[in-house]
């Protein structure tokens, strides 16, 4: 009797063993499934926005791709022209009174063959007068920025790699520096910088008819687009006009460009230099 009770009493506790039991060994693996579930929820939120964010990617390279040549090279002038600053006072500018000598100065390249070199970029006159040079750029306003002009094309051109340029000074000073200045390779159009001057004569000129006075003689590397020369002879005197003369470019034959040239000095006497 009391073995039948035992026996009883044992199968009325057996299910709520076997119900913990069961309860342990389910409970896990759904607690782990729960925390893979999440993880996964986490990072499918992440991949989204790294998809976002490579959408936003290949939207932008869509758009650069798609930029006219005409922007792109605006955008490499400007980077050039941000490099543009010569801290000297420039007395060969047009805006304040100087000039070109035409009776001293070459004659400009107009042959047919620049003719449509130059129509072949489109984007500018191909026979600019030689006063080009004297040009700082435009000014400041809505829609523009300052800085100089120095654009392919945008340059006084003349016949073979000897020329010449006279110029006559907004007033007369007392020599110091001359800046010659070049477009760089990078937005040259025909990748070349052959018709850079090269090796070239300063001189200094005064009275009538023109006194010559030798300043020095130089060589420009286009590698550098902007140059300042100190002029190797400085005299204790003013002048009034300033001859460039240019007696070979980086290796074209037909013509030579001349994009900027600057002068610079003083208008009183230079401090003489202790012995």
């Amino acid at each position: 009797m009391y073995g039948d009770r035992g026996f009883w009493v044992f199968m009325m506790h057996l299910p709520s063993k076997v119900e913990v039991w069961q309860d342990d060994s389910i409970n896990t693996p759904l607690q782990s499934l729960r925390m893979y579930q999440e993880k996964v929820r986490h990072h499918t939120g992440e991949i989204q926005v790294l998809r976002g964010t490579i959408n936003q990617l290949m939207a932008k390279l869509q758009e650069m791709e798609a930029m006219s040549d005409e922007q792109k090279m605006a955008q490499k002038i400007m980077k050039m022209i941000q490099g543009d600053y010569i801290e000297k006072p420039d007395f060969a500018l047009k805006s304040i009174g100087a000039s070109i000598d035409f009776e001293q100065t070459s004659a400009t390249y107009n042959h047919d063959k620049a003719r449509s070199y130059w129509n072949w970029i489109r984007l500018w006159n191909y026979a600019q007068p030689p006063d080009v040079i004297l040009e700082a750029g435009g000014m400041a306003g809505k829609g523009r920025v300052a800085g100089p002009n120095v654009t392919p094309g945008n340059c006084w051109a003349f016949s073979g790699d000897r020329g010449q340029v006279t110029i006559r000074l907004a007033q007369k000073v007392y020599l110091s520096n001359l800046t010659l200045q070049h477009i760089p390779k990078t937005i040259s159009l025909s990748g070349s910088l052959d018709t850079a001057p090269k090796d070239f004569v300063v001189y200094g000129m005064e009275g009538s008819p023109r006194e010559e006075v030798f300043l020095g003689a130089f060589q420009f590397q286009p590698e550098n687009i902007i140059q300042t020369f100190q002029l190797q002879n400085q005299p204790t005197r003013t002048f009034g006009a300033v001859k460039v003369k240019i007696s070979s470019n980086w290796g074209n034959p037909r013509f030579t460009c001349l994009y900027r040239v600057r002068v610079h000095g003083s208008v009183t006497p230079p401090r003489e230099q202790p012995n």
